[in-house]
């Protein structure tokens, strides 16, 4: 006999894991669509160099690759950003730009597993191809905020950087030729702290005491959004690269005030940076209030130069990504997984042998109408049925035997309440569709 066993880092998802899961699964796609977000798909598989040398050196690592039967080096995506340059740079005359597109799919990376996170995981991304503006990034973080606020959460931080920032320090420092040990270092802060990080600086990068410090020092700004703006300036005046990063920062912050996003789910923080060096600009995380040691559940920002390893022409992009699982993790943690056992709130249990045509077009027209019914596959004793009903979590039972099969009626049971009701079958059980409603509206 062979175990029955899944690999590390993998796991399968009973119906009580799939039914929650989906639904925020619709619920992100409800939300990119309302935004003009058009669906896309893209292999699995891609040739190992799309993939290699556009994340970072971890990324690199984590990748699963391998050779096809064809002998060609291949990878498996590990985010769906790299494949979005990639599809973008080979369709883009068919698409043209502004292009706005989702794509939610799995994706697989080796690295360890912990806490929220595994080798292969579901991503729910949305971008905007072929704009600088701005208002890209701005309607980027308008979308995460709708997004949670869906979901049904109140108590969110969306934490927002721009990479202009550290970049214009760095100029003003003469680091920018190690912006990326640097990028790579600070995204360790928040975990590792000052201490790991300064060590780190001065050995990947080279950095002085006075040039750790400085660093630091911007990393470590806080206050209100605009006590930070305020700090920003001093700082970065003299690098044009600085004073960009920090007028969009400005715009951003003053527009998303003038749409009306409450300003404690929105803060500036400028210790973020975020791993992938294909970053250019906006970077964003989105933290649970109530359980922000779990991590970012949504992650983003601005890549510009990304689509130009594939393509002569000039491709920015913006967007960002929902960590579904992560967030599943979270929800459970806070007990904000609602338990949705069955996809049907309707058991019809089989009685009468004879009359299973009876059950098959009763259960069609209350599909019909539009709501779910299940019919038990077997006539067995209505004990058993219900028990199967009960543990699947049924709201509604329909209860037909030969007496009211007979009498042209049905009883519809509230197993929530434990009332019941009978109606008429006719008029194709017009009744019994209006009975369900009104349970299942109430």
């Amino acid at each position: 006999m062979i175990q029955p066993r899944t690999l590390k880092g993998f796991r399968d998802y009973l119906p009580a894991a799939m039914m929650p899961r989906e639904w925020l699964v619709d619920v992100a796609r409800r939300v990119y669509r309302s935004y003009g977000f058009a669906p896309i798909d893209t292999p699995a598989l891609e040739h190992l160099e799309i993939l290699t040398g556009k994340g970072s050196d971890e990324t690199d690592k984590q990748l699963y690759r391998f050779q096809d039967h064809g002998g060609r080096d291949v990878g498996m995506r590990f985010d769906l950003t790299v494949p979005l340059a990639r599809f973008v740079a080979q369709h883009i005359q068919e698409l043209g730009t502004p292009f706005k597109r989702y794509h939610i799919a799995n994706v697989w990376r080796g690295e360890n597993t912990q806490r929220g996170r595994y080798r292969e995981f579901l991503q729910c991304d949305f971008d905007t191809i072929g704009t600088e503006s701005n208002s890209a990034d701005i309607e980027m973080v308008l979308v995460v905020h709708d997004l949670f606020s869906a979901i049904g959460f109140e108590e969110f931080t969306i934490h927002a950087n721009n990479r202009k920032v550290l970049n214009g320090l760095l100029e003003k420092l003469g680091l920018q030729e190690k912006s990326t040990h640097i990028l790579r270092a600070l995204d360790k802060l928040a975990k590792a702290g000052p201490d790991v990080v300064a060590s780190e600086l001065a050995a990947t990068a080279g950095a002085t005491t006075a040039q750790i410090t400085d660093i630091l020092h911007l990393a470590a700004l806080a206050g209100t959004n605009e006590q930070i703006l305020a700090e920003l300036g001093p700082l970065l005046k003299g690098s044009a690269t600085g004073e960009r990063g920090l007028a969009d920062l400005a715009e951003m912050c003053s527009a998303l005030a003038a749409v009306g996003i409450p300003s404690a789910r929105f803060k500036l923080d400028v210790s973020i940076a975020r791993g992938l060096d294909y970053y250019t600009g906006t970077v964003l995380e989105t933290f649970l209030d109530k359980l922000p040691e779990i991590g970012s559940v949504c992650s983003g920002g601005r890549y510009d130069n990304l689509a130009e390893l594939y393509t002569k022409e000039h491709l920015p992009g913006v967007g960002a990504s929902l960590g579904l699982d992560r967030l599943l993790a979270a929800m459970e943690e806070l007990g904000r997984v609602e338990k949705i056992a069955t996809p049907a709130p309707v058991f019809l249990p089989y009685f009468d042998a004879t009359r299973r045509d009876d059950y098959l077009k009763l259960a069609v027209h209350i599909r019909r109408a539009g709501i779910g019914v299940e019919f038990y596959p077997e006539a067995k004793k209505l004990g058993k049925q219900l028990q199967y009903a009960d543990r699947r979590g049924f709201r509604i039972a329909l209860i037909a035997g030969e007496n009211e099969l007979s009498a042209g009626e049905c009883q519809i049971k509230d197993l929530a309440s434990g009332g019941s009701t009978t109606v008429p079958l006719a008029n194709n059980a017009a009744a019994v569709i209006a009975e369900i409603q009104q349970i299942l509206g109430s």
